[in-house]
């Protein structure tokens, strides 16, 4: 498996605190049965300044480390940006880092809102040739409440991705259900952990997978982890027909 979305470099964020904390999430995701992780710390949130160079350079360490301890797992460099209104001025001045250095970006909204300006943002990110992925939608309180934002914005062509944990139930059975609606409404694109961590932050990847088997077949998962594949080769993602959420149905579900 691919995990395009993990805060495994030591002590830059709220991810792992150091080298031996990366060291113990590296051997966790290869007992999940992943082999590639993106590493992506946070950049522009709150307190954290993350760019591009910085990145590039402590994965290259880390993936240093990780040979020397005889680890088989190869970390890329990547990056979760906080959305602002100067996001593609950043990216033409080299702070931003999209996935491996191809064209997805993977953006944060705060758990709140979603900014007004998102959807003009997002379209000037794609006439440079990169495309938006948010990540976690299903832990915005915007989006929960009126799922239309979400639609609009993939509808456009932006690309989401859900946590693993998510799926699992770990933030709640609210947003668990509500994940499992953007999976059915072909409104997220990737499968992703986001973990920080060994203990209350972890990778989740195999379970969550083993849920969507459950609930919507083997094609469900291939088509997940295929997308990962393609975004690391920089290739265009398998995107099925978005669907929009009746908003009451998904609040009658509690």
């Amino acid at each position: 498996m691919i995990d395009l979305h993990c805060h495994i470099l030591p002590g830059i964020d709220d991810g792992a605190r150091d080298l031996s904390e990366s060291v113990k999430m590296a051997k966790k995701a290869v007992e999940q049965g992943i082999h590639t992780i993106v590493a992506t710390p946070h950049h522009l949130n709150n307190r954290y300044e993350n760019p591009k160079k910085s990145i590039i350079d402590r994965v290259r360490e880390l993936n240093k480390a990780l040979r020397e301890e005889k680890i088989d797992l190869n970390v890329l460099p990547g990056q979760e940006t906080r959305i602002y209104g100067e996001l593609v001025e950043g990216f033409e001045n080299g702070e931003i880092l999209p996935i491996d250095q191809t064209q997805y970006v993977l953006v944060e909204f705060s758990s709140t809102h979603v900014p007004r300006y998102t959807e003009k943002l997002f379209y000037d990110l794609q006439m440079k040739g990169l495309v938006p992925v948010i990540v976690h939608p299903e832990r915005n309180q915007e989006i929960i409440e009126n799922p239309e934002v979400l639609y609009k914005l993939v509808d456009k062509g932006t690309l989401t991705q859900v946590t693993a944990a998510s799926i699992c139930g770990d933030f709640g059975k609210k947003i668990k259900s509500f994940s499992l609606k953007l999976v059915e409404a072909n409104l997220t694109h990737f499968i992703a952990s986001d973990a920080h961590n060994t203990s209350n932050r972890t990778f989740k990847m195999r379970e969550a997978f083993d849920i969507v088997q459950a609930k919507y077949g083997n094609d469900m998962v291939y088509l997940f982890q295929e997308n990962a594949e393609i975004v690391i080769e920089g290739g265009h993602v398998f995107k099925e027909v978005p669907e929009r959420i009746k908003k009451k149905r998904f609040f009658n579900i509690f």
